[in-house]
């Protein structure tokens, strides 16, 4: 059985359809068709079901998935621990919110560089659902969510906190000297928002559901970095962020926190990966390095 037609086997299960799969791998369609047809020769059993143009996995197929997982994970060791040298090197594609995925950059992707030359790191900014989505489908190795608290049986927790978050607002607001404050009194202000769906926004908008409350932003952006510039800058604006990409700011007295009472938002940060992705060095260097540099517990 040839490692290459496992490969295609595993991308075609993957992603539904032989077109992909080929994109994916570079082959025209005929040969992954050839790759799956010679599998189902050797092994005497149909792995696909063909149907109007869809394509499923037979109960055959199914237990070949999770062999040909493990093969292709002990194959991958295997070509590491027989690199004669013990630099860590290899490539590492983690997928983050639009706000961990700058935080990381601006602030510890130089110094992981500086430790782990060999490393070459992708960072994607997407929601937790595309996520999960590009682990399953191996094409991310790791992800960090900032979403509600999330356990699933096929995906190892890492590393996890609670994150705090507040109301922002600029230092010359007329709500920056308030010391309690209601869900009500912010409305008559102007907010700047992460986009709808994403994250900590979709749990904010949900706690304001349930209060018959709809807060619609003069600006959604995924980049954190222009949205406390905008509050900043302006007296009549306010935001709704994770308080470690605002503290900065309200330390040097550019932004302060709002202390609204009435709203309450349970965020977690957490760093996942499937249990069935095999560890490389690499992948091991950046989980340790994230877990001391991203988390604060």
């Amino acid at each position: 059985m040839e490692i290459r037609n496992l490969m295609s086997f595993l991308q075609v299960a993957e992603l539904n359809s032989f077109t992909k799969a080929a994109e994916v791998l570079g082959y025209s369609q005929s040969t992954v068709s050839f790759q799956i047809k010679q599998l189902e020769t050797e092994l005497d059993c149909l792995l696909f079901e063909r149907i109007n143009h869809t394509i499923t996995l037979t109960e055959r197929g199914r237990e070949l998935l999770v062999y040909a997982h493990n093969v292709c994970r002990l194959t991958d060791e295997f070509r590491q621990n027989l690199e004669s040298d013990r630099e860590v090197k290899g490539e590492i594609h983690l997928v983050a919110p639009d706000s961990v995925c700058e935080d990381m950059l601006m602030t510890n992707y130089n110094s992981f560089h500086s430790e782990y030359p060999g490393v070459s790191l992708k960072f994607t900014a997407a929601d937790t659902g595309d996520m999960f989505e590009m682990l399953d489908r191996n094409e991310a190795d790791i992800m960090v969510t900032l979403d509600n608290h999330i356990y699933k049986s096929d995906y190892i927790i890492a590393k996890e906190e609670h994150i705090p978050m507040h109301f922002v607002t600029s230092k010359s607001s007329p709500l920056s000297d308030r010391t309690e404050l209601s869900i009500n009194d912010l409305l008559e202000f102007q907010f700047i928002l992460t986009e709808k769906e994403m994250g900590y926004r979709r749990i904010l908008d949900k706690a304001l559901a349930k209060k018959s409350i709809e807060i619609l932003p003069v600006l959604e952006v995924g980049r954190t970095d222009i949205i406390t510039e905008l509050v900043a800058n302006s007296i009549d604006r306010i935001s709704y962020l994770p308080d470690f990409v605002t503290q900065e700011k309200v330390d040097n007295g550019a932004l302060v926190f709002l202390n609204v009472t009435d709203v309450e938002t349970d965020i977690w940060k957490q760093l996942i990966y499937h249990k069935n992705k095999w560890v490389s060095k690499s992948l091991s260097a950046l989980i340790d390095y994230i877990k001391e540099n991203e988390f604060k517990n």
